[in-house]
């Protein structure tokens, strides 16, 4: 256990002891959350990430050792553990590396080699092997045994060639120097099936493709791996020009290693044979399959971290705040479905209209959405992105013109993984009585008021802003995204009398099945009116009570502190600082300029330690804060609705939809979001555009190119590029549909009058749906 501490230590750059302090405190049950925000004593203030990463290492290294131990265990019983092979295995920091050490002692079904060394083959193999002097025809004919199957010399010498192939190719030392070898050298070389290219177009990138191994991007490393498995492309691995009847640069390792010399005695050409179907038989195929899987999984890793990192800006995009909202969900001959809701998210009204064909009801609509703006003091019109999305855009327009004096604001909201919610069993509890339609309406209303509250209803898969998703380690990509979905409900906190069952699951502490008799004895007693009558809940003992209550706030509470972020076992030393300062709770609660004043160190005892009271007078000041940023929305240009608008040369103000590891996405109303190439990023330097970018942010850019043929749009944020330049912008990355719900194409999404603002944050990542790579 010290040893897997120091290693994770020595990659994350903290001490031994800080690791060893966030290890035990996960052994016991608690939650990366609740460690990252309030044991930072314990921890020397290992932050979230450091976390996350520190408990994804002790997973492996924690597999690792019980795999080397069943190892051990597995030679040992077979009676071949010596001291030197037990230190190996014991110094094995890889799972490939302590597999390599275990090839020669596993159990594997009978070999050409084994059936040879049955018959007695191993003296001969020994012989050649250790004396090339020999002549192979003379000594095999020694050999020769038509009843253990080796009916001549030629069948005898095959046998003891697969004899040594096997022990070389089992050679631990060896497999390491040959995998090292090609990770530097090789080449990634991806060519077009014979018959395939009218099928696999969209592969049309890598019908010829090389690009050395360790280069490889994870973003075209998947596209190669999906079109293979397609059937389109065919992948291999290449070293140099590979020369015919040259020898191979790894047959002159495996010679080297084994000290296979060519001087003319009467064994060095069988020996050179042995050597040449070592590499060829043996192990290049196997080697080619590593290090395929060793690409994959790093590509899967840097795809995870992508999706991971947008949906942790997405889920904590700006929420419009608590404004009555009516939603459209915008349909043709099912008619566009209506909800109301109020501040808080309650459904107060829902509706069907029909103002497009076949019905064409578009005044009748538009008197039924004033009314009901006008009943309900909506304040916003939050319309999906989907089908009809333009036309109904153009409604709400019309609407906002011929009542003004409602004020209303209209604002385009993805619709990604909304069907999702409507047909769940938490909307069906949620809405038992609502059409699945009309649910949908509620989610999108809902997710402009607070996107965080209502996409934790929804998988996090089906909402889709990363790259390359369906071809990634569902299990690992799942567990990616629970983390940042925990951690970011968490870093904002839930109301305990208005969070669904949904949000509360994801509090620390908490689950499905906690969450949902919070909700219970919530509906049976009324409002919480203290976090202490947590207690009482059903199954909720005092270690799920420390973990979760410093994340649930009771507003307007019996004890003030409920309502910030200050954890009820630090509740003493607030006490202890109003007594010494003369002051109440309630007053001491954000006078900022006070507790400023305050020296820290006079309220540290053996308890409380500085680091936690810094914490605490930081958190009542600003009690309860948000950590999302300030509401903000975007406006496209008038009269640029669809690509034949584009101009090159054209700037326009933009929204960033996903950031992947080759550039950014920006949505900018066409109905198709534009590439900015990582070259294009910045005038300086970009390795990674994350460094520079993230989703939800507002730009400028430059349209570079228009592909209206293959709805593709190329951008540069550097307002000195030339349109017509030879870039990069484009390759791998055309403009995407923003498809609604399973990919469906959205119509012509805006009209050219009154066009609805995506908010900065809110709506961000938000209209980002159906992306290229989500595929």
């Amino acid at each position: 256990m010290d040893s897997i501490n120091s290693r994770i230590a020595e990659e994350l750059g903290v001490r031994p002891q800080q690791v060893a302090a966030a290890v035990a405190l996960l052994d016991e049950g608690s939650t990366v959350p609740f460690i990252a925000r309030y044991r930072k004593e314990v921890t020397g203030s290992l932050d979230d990430t450091q976390l996350r990463h520190l408990e994804e290492r002790l997973r492996y290294l924690r597999e690792l050792d019980d795999r080397r131990a069943a190892i051990l265990s597995s030679i040992e019983e077979q009676g071949k553990l010596t001291p030197e092979l037990a230190r190996e295995i014991n110094l094995a920091d890889t799972k490939t590396r302590l597999e390599d050490l275990y090839l020669p002692y596993k159990q594997k079904r009978r070999t050409k080699g084994q059936i040879a060394l049955e018959a007695g083959l191993g003296e001969l193999a020994d012989a050649l092997f250790g004396n090339p002097a020999l002549d192979p025809e003379t000594e095999a004919a020694r050999f020769v045994d038509a009843e253990k199957g080796f009916a001549d010399t030629k069948a005898v010498l095959e046998g003891a060639k697969y004899i040594l192939m096997e022990r070389f190719a089992e050679d631990a030392d060896l497999l390491a120097r040959l995998r090292g070898f090609l990770k530097d050298h090789a080449t990634l070389s991806a060519r077009l099936v014979p018959g395939k290219d009218a099928e696999g177009a969209k592969f049309s990138d890598y019908f010829e493709h090389d690009e050395p191994l360790k280069g490889v991007p994870s973003h075209r490393a998947l596209a190669i791996f999906r079109g293979r498995n397609e059937g389109v492309l065919s992948a291999s691995l290449k070293v140099g020009d590979e020369v015919p009847g040259a020898m191979h640069p790894c047959e002159a390792m495996i010679a080297e290693r084994f000290g296979i010399t060519q001087a003319s005695r009467p064994a060095d050409r069988w020996l050179a044979e042995v050597v040449r179907w070592t590499w060829k038989v043996k192990l290049y195929t196997s080697l080619e399959t590593d290090l395929f899987g060793e690409l994959r999984d790093k590509a899967e890793d840097e795809a995870i971290s992508v999706f991971a990192r947008n949906l942790h800006d997405l889920l904590l995009a700006a929420p419009a705040g608590p404004r009555a909202t009516l939603a459209l969900d915008p349909g043709l001959r099912t008619g566009c479905k209506v909800a109301v809701v109020d501040a808080t998210g309650k459904l107060l009204d829902t509706a069907t209209v029909y103002p497009h064909a076949p019905r064409n009801d578009w005044d009748g609509t538009l008197a039924i959405l004033a009314k009901l703006c006008a009943k309900h003091g909506v304040d916003l019109i939050a319309i999906g992105n989907g089908t009809a999305s333009r036309e109904t855009d153009k409604l709400a327009g019309e609407l906002i013109q011929k009542v003004p004096g409602l004020k209303l604001t209209k604002i385009m909201v993805s619709e990604a993984g909304a069907s999702v919610y409507s047909a769940s069993e938490l909307a069906a509890r949620e809405f038992p009585d609502l059409d699945v339609s009309l649910r949908g309406a509620v989610s999108i209303a809902r997710r402009l008021q607070d996107p965080l509250a209502e996409l934790v209803k929804i998988e996090p898969k089906a909402i889709g802003v990363g790259q390359y998703q369906h071809d990634v380690s569902q299990l690992k990509l799942a567990r990616s995204l629970d983390a940042v979905v925990e951690d970011c409900v968490n870093a904002v906190g839930v109301d305990l009398n208005m969070a669904s069952a949904a949000l509360l699951a994801r509090i620390s502490g908490l689950n499905g099945t906690l969450a949902q008799n919070i909700v219970a004895y919530r509906d049976a007693n009324g409002a919480f009116k203290s976090r202490a009558e947590l207690k009482k809940v059903p199954r909720l003992g005092e270690k799920t009570f420390e973990q979760a209550a410093g994340f649930l706030r009771v507003m307007n509470g019996e004890n003030p502190l409920d309502a910030s972020a200050v954890h009820p076992e630090t509740y003493p030393l607030v006490q202890r600082i109003a007594a010494d300062t003369g002051r109440d709770i309630r007053s001491l609660i954000g006078d900022s300029a006070f507790l400023k004043r305050l020296d820290p160190k006079k309220f540290t005892d053996e308890t409380f330690g500085l680091v936690t009271v810094g914490d605490i007078l930081q958190e009542l000041e600003k009690p309860g804060r948000d950590p999302r940023p300030e509401f903000k929305t975007a406006a496209f240009q008038e009269g640029v609705e669809t690509l034949k608008d584009l101009k090159p040369g054209m700037v326009l103000e933009g929204v960033i939809t996903n950031v992947t590891n080759f550039g950014a996405f920006v949505d900018i109303g066409v109905h198709q979001d534009g590439l900015v190439h990582i070259s294009a990023l910045s005038e300086k330097f970009v390795k990674d555009p994350y460094e520079v970018v993230k989703a939800g942010d507002i730009v400028k850019v430059k349209v570079m190119e228009v592909d209206i043929a293959r709805n593709r749009v190329g951008l540069s944020m550097r307002m000195g590029d030339t349109p017509g330049e030879k870039t990069e912008g484009t390759r791998g990355g055309q403009a995407r549909g923003n498809g609604k719900r399973g990919g469906e194409p959205r119509s012509e999404r805006h009209s050219s009058q009154d066009k609805p603002a995506p908010a900065n944050a809110a709506m961000a990542a938000l209209f980002a749906n159906a992306k290229q790579l989500r595929k």
